[in-house]
């Protein structure tokens, strides 16, 4: 009576994997469009479909953790099936073992996904009632068993878990750019969609270091002028630091403000025109965000790291980019020497040369001794980290500065983002004066 049982549940465990295995490799194929289109045309059980499409990677999770339990059922009673049956304990387990990987395999792996991907739309459009049902009933039991495999995993893990359907459909584009269905380009604007779940906004902000922002006490004509300069339509606002951002300034709200004012916009503040700010963490995926910025109308969010100061920012368009890919322009393929003469006493250097490098340049061009202060070693190491020290904020192309007897001038263009970047410094080294050179010869 026992190995009667035994067998019983054997096969129906089996039988019932291979069906949710049919239903899983249905619902993971099926297009929404064509489910919409279904229920346009009242197709009896296309709601019901819809909404679980809704929700695709959480019913596909349910699916995959029945089948697994299922499975699991079979192995064990198979087991004691051959335990029952055969004398030899080595001998019973080896038979369960082999008998029930190339069963599962055959009738689940096989024949029940290729049933499941001839035939999906019908057997989704069966199953979506029962499999609704089932989900509103046991779904919270997979979303809390992902949740422990992320603690688990190391890294970030998978917010709807592994088992979703995004591989499947990555495979899809490939197959279809292969046959000529789509463009080269389009598949990999395909692929940057699914990559937007995987990548956080920390990985694409605009770093905390290189924000162009105003002071909120500023004028408005102020803020206009540095919009233009900067290249920048919206610049976050700031109180008494960077850490206590206040609000955001649209320059189409600054062009109203001074667009009729006689005194060009210096007795409007830019605290009366700027807007609230909009914060988010800097851990937050690129998908949820711009579902966010969309459904909020924003434009441009500040991250937040762990500890409650300020990460960066991040824009529509830098989130946007990420999809359609980077543009490049003229200056991208303009190469900057690291140290080169353009003049009889100048010199156009990287941005990011270092300051022994670049005095060291400059004593071997002019047979001069420009050496930096002590201080300035300390703090600071490039020549556009000199420019910004010296202006007290980053340097936008078109900063100039003065350093004893150098004029530094940076220069550059925007970048793939669209942000402007200094790439390049032009260094003029003034002559040294009679002064300055009986000073020297004194010493």
């Amino acid at each position: 009576m026992g190995e009667l049982i035994y067998a019983l549940v054997t096969i129906c465990a089996l039988l019932a994997s291979g069906l949710l295995g049919t239903v899983e490799a249905a619902v993971s194929t099926i297009s929404r469009a064509r489910v919409e289109q279904l229920h346009k045309d009242e197709v009896p059980g296309s709601i019901s479909l819809l909404k679980v499409l809704d929700r695709r990677p959480e019913h596909i999770n349910l699916l995959v953790l029945l089948r697994m339990l299922l499975d699991v059922t079979a192995a064990v009673s198979a087991a004691c099936l051959a335990l029952s049956a055969l004398e030899s304990t080595v001998m019973a387990i080896s038979v369960a073992i082999v008998g029930m990987t190339l069963i599962s395999f055959t009738v689940v792996g096989v024949f029940s996904r290729t049933m499941g991907r001839k035939n999906p739309y019908t057997i989704s459009l069966r199953s979506a009632l029962l499999l609704s049902g089932v989900a509103r009933i046991l779904g919270p039991i997979p979303r809390m068993l992902i949740w422990a495999g992320n603690l688990l995993a190391p890294g970030s893990g998978f917010r709807d878990g592994p088992y979703a359907t995004e591989v499947e459909l990555r495979e899809m584009v490939d197959i279809a750019q292969e046959h000529g269905v789509v463009e080269v380009e389009e598949r990999r604007m395909i692929q940057s969609v699914f990559d937007l779940a995987s990548t956080t906004a920390r990985q694409v902000m605009v770093p905390r270091p290189e924000m162009i922002w105003i002071e909120e006490e500023k004028t408005a004509g102020q803020a206009t002028s540095l919009c233009v300069r900067s290249g920048h339509s919206r610049l976050p606002v700031t109180g008494e630091n960077l850490d206590d951002i206040v609000g955001i300034v649209y320059l189409k709200d600054l062009v109203k403000s001074t667009y009729h004012a006689i005194d060009g916009g210096s007795s409007v503040k830019v605290s009366e025109v700027m807007r609230p700010p909009v914060f988010v963490p800097d851990s937050k995926p690129l998908d949820a965000l711009l579902h966010e910025m969309q459904t909020d109308h924003t434009q441009l969010a500040i991250l937040i790291d762990e500890f409650g100061g300020v990460a960066g920012l991040i824009s529509m368009e830098d989130i946007l980019e990420e999809i359609v890919g980077e543009i490049a322009d003229e200056y991208d393929d303009f190469e900057i020497a690291d140290f080169e003469q353009v003049g009889e006493r100048s010199f156009r250097t990287v941005s990011w040369l270092n300051l022994d490098d670049l005095a060291e340049n400059l004593n071997e061009a002019l047979d001069t001794d420009i050496e930096f202060d002590e201080e300035i070693d300390d703090q600071i190491e490039t020549v556009a980290g000199l420019i910004a020290y010296e202006i007290g904020r980053v340097p936008l192309p078109g900063s100039k500065v003065a350093h004893k007897n150098l004029m530094l001038t940076a220069e550059g263009a925007k970048d793939r983002r669209g942000r402007l970047r200094v790439r390049s410094v032009l260094v003029e080294v003034a002559e040294a004066s009679e002064d300055e050179e009986t000073s020297e010869e004194d010493e």
